[in-house]
């Protein structure tokens, strides 16, 4: 039900909107001046705003302008006995959704405060999308590394200073950078990540600035590079310290000067980007060694954020966990599941070699192989995918896997090539032996393992699972 406030200083006004808007079935709350229902604003959530503009203690439109400010999508209908049509238009550039004369008419007024409720709910909905689409996740956990973190985004994401975001593989570098572009100014141009890690030596410089049509020997067209793609945005050089030197120094005449020229290239091109950085290495010790630029380290290094490993903020693990484990069983379509304390306890002993990211893995592979609640046994089963841990008895089954040879004994986790090929492998022998163990009774099957009967079905005729006859 949306919630509505209606700012007027003439009670019959008040009143007879109120009637109107609750027959409808609209939660509606009054105020009879602009100051009161300011405060209201501030402590409520409200979907929609009717405001007079002619009050006392404070003008309509000042209320409008405040309250934007506080709240920018929320949806304002200003109200007036003097209307004209410069009140109107000054009311539409202040922010407000439309404008309507007293007294109302019945039926505009119901069709407008429809067509705002709309709008605001495609404003949200929009936004909801936009992060979906973006996938950036929270920045997670509350210690005072984290906070710290927090805390210079926030000062630095609005100004244009470069940033240089060190820290270990898999420890949220990227996470920071999108949110320093998200909170930036330059939040509706394009972020434009490259991983130079990735990108061989040879053709870093063209992935970079571009290249003209034939200006070697597999350039059959122009290719237009991220500095351009980044214009007007924002530029993410992921892993700057793998970068080949004669690269570097195009990136560092980049930065000086704002422009940039394409591989086989003649023609300067200006460009506007701003440059984050990002790097596991220890960039000073890769200067001693002659293997990267101390003008370019100078120039990157405005502002520095150090990513810590998660081992430094055990703290965060529990909200890090929690979070991971809410996504994951909603992506897969099944209903949240818990875990213990002792769990959590235990996750917050292991070394975490990869960090955030392997946190994320192994929450996941928890979800598959645990039942409704992951416990301390199962983390000690499950934390080492490739150390042997015996799949059957972590289930309770009386006889472990068979190797590659087809004989029981030891886990032969090399036949997998990739995680996923585990994560499969994992997942059928789990669904099996739960049938099993019900008498391929789906229904108490999906009920045991707590995920819809449809969704099981599925995961049977994928798996190919058959009954075998006793």
């Amino acid at each position: 039900m949306a919630k509505l406030l209606i700012i007027d200083d003439e009670r019959a006004i008040r009143s007879t909107l109120r009637e109107i808007l609750e027959y409808e079935n609209y939660e509606v709350d009054d105020i009879d001046n602009g100051v009161d229902g300011l405060d209201l604003i501030k402590k409520k959530k409200y979907d929609l705003v009717l405001c007079d503009i002619k009050m006392s203690k404070m003008d309509g439109m000042e209320v409008l302008e405040q309250a934007l400010a506080y709240s920018p999508d929320l949806p304002f209908i200003m109200i007036s006995g003097h209307g004209t049509v410069e009140t109107a238009i000054e009311a539409s550039k202040k922010g407000a959704f439309d404008f309507i004369s007293k007294p109302p008419d019945l039926n505009r007024l119901l069709i407008t405060v429809r067509n705002a409720l709309d709008r605001g709910t495609l404003v949200t909905e929009t936004k909801v999308l936009k992060r979906k689409v973006s996938k950036t996740r929270d920045i997670l956990g509350s210690s005072d590394n984290i906070n710290k973190i927090k805390e210079t985004i926030e000062r630095v994401a609005p100004t244009e200073a470069r940033v240089l975001i060190t820290g270990a593989n898999g420890s949220g570098k990227e996470l920071v950078a999108r949110w320093v572009h998200e909170k930036s100014n330059r939040a509706d141009s394009p972020l434009i990540e490259v991983n130079c890690a990735a990108i061989p030596s040879e053709l870093i410089e063209s992935e970079l600035f571009g290249h003209e049509k034939g200006s070697f020997t597999s350039a059959v067209k122009q290719r237009i590079g991220k500095f351009e793609l980044a214009n007007g945005g924002t530029l993410f050089l992921d892993e700057i310290g793998d970068m080949s030197l004669s690269a570097q120094a195009k990136v560092l005449r980049a930065l000086q000067e704002h422009k940039i020229t394409r591989v086989g290239g003649e023609k300067e091109l200006e460009v506007n980007v701003r440059v984050l950085a990002a790097t596991n290495k220890d960039l000073m010790k890769e200067i001693e060694e002659g293997n990267f630029r101390m003008d370019l380290y100078h120039r990157l290094n405005v502002i520095n954020i150090h990513v810590p490993p998660l081992t430094e903020r055990t703290e965060d693990i529990p909200e890090i966990a929690q979070n991971f484990l809410e996504d994951i069983c909603k992506e897969y379509g099944m209903p949240v599941k818990k875990i213990s304390e002792g769990a959590i306890a235990a996750l917050q002993n292991l070394p975490w070699t990869g960090n955030v990211r392997e946190l994320h893995n192994m929450i996941e592979r928890l979800i598959i192989l645990s039942d409704k609640t992951i416990t301390e046994h199962d983390v000690s089963a499950f934390a080492n995918p490739g150390g042997g841990t015996n799949i059957g008895a972590a289930n309770g089954s009386n006889h472990a896997p068979a190797n590659s040879n087809g004989s029981g004994g030891a886990f032969n986790y090399e036949k997998f090539s990739n995680f996923q090929d585990y994560k499969d492998y994992a997942e059928k022998e789990f669904i099996k032996f739960k049938l099993e163990k019900n008498n391929w009774n789906v229904s108490k099957t999906a009920d045991d393992i707590d995920i819809q009967r449809s969704h099981l079905y599925s995961k049977i005729e994928k798996f190919g699972l058959k009954r075998v006859a006793d």
